[in-house]
């Protein structure tokens, strides 16, 4: 056997050879992950370089991982090894911007905080508002369907997404609702894709349904002295009829951050409600003064996704909020975790970060998982160190459809080479 042939200096010569410019390059030690330095890694530029690749990967037999700003890499299980790693950092533009039509297409390595400054030119936006948006990605967004506080009155990608262009494992490119292919024929692709974690194929472009920009936004801290409270004052809101885009709660601390966005009358007598509302409960209330705000939400994200320790995104229904509350307070007291969590009251969409002995730590998360009833709630690893993700699986019990979810792996990815093991369930 050639040695040479299967170094990673050649195989950068090699696929940069087939793509025919210098976009392949060896990996090093800047580019771990999981302690795994890749064997190649290649920034492609154009849908069809990125098509070359992959069939270059196909035919070597080489496995992918899919690379957009980074702020995920520590989602999903270990990497056991890196044959590939390919980056959608020159793939960053905004492609179309229908203003008149409300929609825009984006390619995938576009940062969303880049995106918006492009959108905003018509005074629209994108409504999504996940932690780190100056490095996330629409890719990586829409990859793992992540979100933040104004999920609560936008949703998530998956409800945004209207269309998407892809490159499937072996090298072919798709467009979502434009081309049929034999094995996806039947599919929603671009939502198929949404949550696929890049183990279906790597996204090149979205196109989305965006809003218009609020003419003004007021924000409400409320205080209670017992967390439960919140979910009670998150309720009432709700029953006023108002319009918050993002109802968020703070445990153990017991207070809510609450957004009203609309124009500017609006925005100011819900905020006013909501005062008036926590005067009412027992609580205590302040409206944030406008230059406060942007500083406001992003210490209120800062809180779980900025501290040390692992995070889990915890899913529950919004009626047992008051139970989980309950049974974190029993399971942290007096223990050697300290743990702190944000999330969305309205929907049961949380965010935990735990910190503490390893030991603790893997135990707290099992009997976390005991205690949720599949399609009842979740607990799924966002961040963790590897000692304990090797222990802990980031994904818990999938349930009833992770046999359709291997075996749409293996329709649009059959040899398994794509993000291998990283998805939902592993696949």
């Amino acid at each position: 056997m050639d040695r040479d042939r299967w170094s990673p200096d050649r195989q950068a010569v090699e696929l940069n050879e087939q793509l025919g410019y210098a976009a392949a390059r060896p990996g090093t030690s800047a580019d771990r992950i999981d302690g795994v330095v890749p064997g190649v890694v290649v920034a492609p530029s154009t849908p069809e370089a990125v098509a070359s690749a992959l069939r270059w990967a196909s035919d070597t037999d080489r496995s992918v991982l899919i690379r957009g700003g980074g702020t995920k890499l520590a989602w999903g299980a270990l990497v056991p090894e890196v044959d590939l790693m390919l980056s959608t950092e020159a793939l960053a533009r905004v492609e179309a911007h229908r203003h008149g039509d409300l929609t825009a297409t984006v390619q995938a390595g576009a940062t969303l905080a880049a995106t918006n400054a492009e959108l905003a030119r018509h005074r629209q936006w994108l409504p999504l508002d996940p932690p780190a948006d100056d490095h996330a990605t629409i890719g990586g967004i829409v990859a793992t369907n992540d979100s933040g506080p104004r999920r609560h009155r936008h949703g998530a990608p998956r409800d945004l997404i209207i269309g998407m262009t892809l490159a499937r494992a072996d090298g072919v490119l798709a467009k979502s609702g434009g081309i049929v292919v034999k094995n996806v024929a039947g599919y929603d692709v671009s939502r198929l894709f949404t949550g696929s974690f890049g183990c279906l194929g790597v996204i090149l472009t979205a196109t989305f349904k965006l809003a218009p920009l609020a003419e003004a936004s007021r924000s409400v801290r409320v205080s209670y002295a017992d967390a439960t409270q919140c979910a009670t004052f998150a309720n009432q809101l709700f029953d006023l009829a108002s319009t918050p885009t993002a109802v968020e709660l703070t445990w153990p601390s017991g207070t809510l951050l609450v957004r009203f966005e609309s124009v500017e009358s609006v925005a100011v007598q819900q905020a006013a409600h909501a005062v008036a509302l926590a005067d009412e409960t027992g609580g205590t209330a302040t409206v944030i003064a406008e230059a406060d705000e942007p500083e406001a939400w992003r210490t209120h994200q800062a809180r779980v996704f900025e501290g040390d320790g692992t995070v889990v995104k915890l899913v529950v229904l919004p009626s047992d909020l008051p139970a989980t509350f309950a049974w974190l307070d029993e399971a942290t007291r007096g223990g050697a975790l300290d743990a702190e969590l944000i999330g969305r009251a309205g929907l049961g969409v949380l965010h935990l970060r735990v910190s503490g002995p390893l030991t603790e730590q893997i135990s707290f998360i099992r009997q976390l998982r005991e205690r949720l009833r599949v399609g009842h709630g979740s607990a799924v690893l966002q961040r963790g160190d590897e000692d304990l993700r090797r222990q802990v699986d980031p994904w818990g019990t999938v349930g009833d459809g992770l046999p359709l979810m291997q075996q749409v792996k293996r329709q649009f990815d059959p040899s398994g080479m794509l993000n291998p093991g990283r998805g939902p369930g592993g696949i």
